[in-house]
């Protein structure tokens, strides 16, 4: 399983076409896609018109978001205080830490704000 970071979901849908083609390469290898509640609150914070709110849909529908429960937390919590400088990264942390909680890869296009995260496995396009 695939956890999509929210920079992942921005430039598939409203951006470059190159990270639209690489998702639709992952799906096309049988891929399972997911993102985070916490990506969601990311992406729907921003100015996304109906046919971007439709095209997420289609995607990873709002309703099969993975959760950021009391696991997740606890994860994020372990990782805040692990890695270097965690402070305005608590975010990136949780979105992290939902991944390995699921034992899924994260695919990001800011592979350096992950990079320090243990235990965090990150996708790479073929």
């Amino acid at each position: 399983m695939i956890f999509l970071d929210t920079s992942v979901l921005v430039e598939a849908i409203t951006g470059r076409l190159e990270t639209a083609r690489a998702l639709n390469r992952a799906i096309e290898q049988g891929e399972r896609l997911a993102v985070s509640t916490l990506v969601l609150f990311e992406w729907l914070r921003g100015p996304r018109s109906a046919e971007q709110i439709e095209l997420q849909q289609a995607l990873v529908p709002l309703d099969r978001a993975v959760p950021f429960g009391p696991r997740e937390a606890g994860t994020a919590a372990g990782l805040y205080r692990t890695v270097a400088h965690p402070r305005r990264r608590e975010i990136d942390l949780a979105i992290a830490a939902t991944a390995i909680t699921h034992d899924a890869a994260l695919w990001t296009l800011d592979a350096a704000d992950f990079r320090d995260i243990p235990d965090l496995r990150l996708y790479t396009p073929r």
